[in-house]
Formats: C-alpha cells, structure tokens, sequence
C-alpha cells in the first residue's frame, strides 16, 4: 500500500489513463512496452486474474474439472488485500519490484509531473533502494494472523532460559530443571556486565513478541502482594494490541532465576 502511494504520486494523467480505474493497472502497463521485466509481470498478473475470476465464477467455489494426467496447478488462494494490491504484490514476490521502480525512476519524466516523488533527484533512488532488501526475501509462507505466537508464562521462558543459557545446568533438555535460589559469586566487573547483558536480554524475550507493540517499560518498580508482606521489585511494561492495552509486570527474582520456593 505505501508502495503504491509513493507510485501515485503526481502520476500524469497520460500515464494514468483517462478511463481506467485502477492507476497502478495502467503504469505497469505502460512500463510494461518499453520494459520487459515490467511486461513479464504484466502477463503474471492478467493469469492470476484470470484464475481468479474463473474461482469466482465457479459454483460454490469448487475447482474446474480436470482431465486425468493434468499438470494444471491448483488455481491460487488469494485474499481481497491480495487482490487489492496484485500488482505490486506479485512484483514482490516476483523479486523484480526494484528494479521496475528504478526503470520508472529513471524515466520518470514520460510519467510523472516535475513535482513528484518519483520524479525527486534524491528520494526516487531512495525508495528504489530501500526495496532491494525486501526484493530479495522469499515470500513462500506469508504469515497471517492465525501463526501469532503468544506470550508464554514466566515460568516457562525461566526454564528455558535455564536450559539454553549461560547459566543453564548440564542437565538433558527433556528434563525441565526447577527453580532454585543459585548463588553466583561474580570475581570481577567483567562477570557482571555480562550477567547484566543476559538479564536484559531475558527481559526484552520475555517482554517482547510480534503481536503487541511494547509501549513503556521500567525496572524495579515495587509491587505489594499483601499488607503483611513486603513490597516486591520488578519489572513492569506497558503493551497495546490490536484491541485493548495490558499491563505487565513480573518480579526481578524470577527473571533472575532465584525465587526459589517464594510464593
């Protein structure tokens, strides 16, 4: 979507079309005669809709029959946001969306009024380089929403903690170890900085996941369980998802392995 926007922008209407609907359809399109890379993806994206509206038209969404030995592949699944934004979709993942917008850049004028983004000394080349990375990434399994992986308890990211890391004992991973008061008697600044470095490490795992955004965090913020106990110091973070915020906090002796059999 920012792709095409950066696209659009200033777009002459020559190269628009008069009577076409979808803009982006009519530059690649463009692009596409004097540009082979561009035709290819022009071909690509007229099969997927055909297929697509081959899928639609069937009914109840079942599949053409196909002749027996038929190597025809299954005709592609593809959401409306996919849909939506084909052209630079199937570019993409095509690995090939750079190099068109650097073609474009550098003849942006047979497309683009003097004032367009495309069509600036500095920031066309930028935004053609900035997709040479995602160009070079294979798009075989997108992720969708159901593969969020969500936060595991404390527990267990201290015993895997345990297991995996610096401190971790030698016992076998299928034996998950308990937790325990360990004393570490650190001979030096080096020790430290580095147990340090793995507490904050442990924090950010514990803490961070690719469906919240974390939007404040602080260290040692008291907590008092019960009026006759005293108050605990911890770590406690401020997360916003999709639909509501949430609070988290989690005490310091957990994440440093030593609660031992506190409640």
């Amino acid at each position: 979507g920012v792709v095409e926007a950066c696209l659009l922008h200033m777009l002459k209407r020559r190269a628009a079309g008069f009577l076409r609907t979808d803009k982006v359809a009519a530059l690649f399109t463009k692009v596409g005669k004097t540009y082979a890379i561009a035709g290819d993806i022009c071909k690509k994206v007229q099969e997927l809709q055909q297929q697509v509206e081959g899928r639609k038209n069937q009914p109840n969404g079942q599949e053409p029959l196909k002749r027996q030995g038929s190597t025809t592949s299954k005709t592609p699944v593809l959401t409306p946001q996919a849909i939506k934004h084909i052209w630079v979709r199937t570019a993409l993942i095509e690995k090939v969306l750079d190099k068109i917008v650097q073609y474009i850049v550098d003849n942006c004028s047979k497309y683009y009024e003097k004032e367009a983004l495309l069509a600036d000394p500095v920031c066309g080349p930028i935004l053609a380089s900035l997709l040479v990375g995602p160009c070079a990434l294979e798009y075989t399994k997108l992720k969708t929403a159901d593969h969020y992986w969500t936060d595991p308890s404390a527990d267990e990211l201290v015993q895997r903690h345990r297991i995996h890391g610096v401190y971790g004992r030698q016992d076998s991973p299928s034996k998950r170890p308990a937790l325990g008061i360990r004393k570490r008697h650190s001979s030096g600044s080096t020790s430290e900085d580095r147990f340090a470095a793995s507490a904050r490490e442990y924090v950010e795992s514990l803490h961070q996941n690719s469906r919240t955004h974390l939007l404040y965090g602080k260290n040692n913020v008291l907590v008092q369980p019960k009026d006759d106990l005293e108050a605990i110091p911890g770590y406690l973070s401020l997360h916003q998802s999709a639909d509501s915020l949430t609070l988290k906090w989690t005490p310091n002796q957990l994440m440093n392995g030593t609660l031992g059999d506190s409640e």
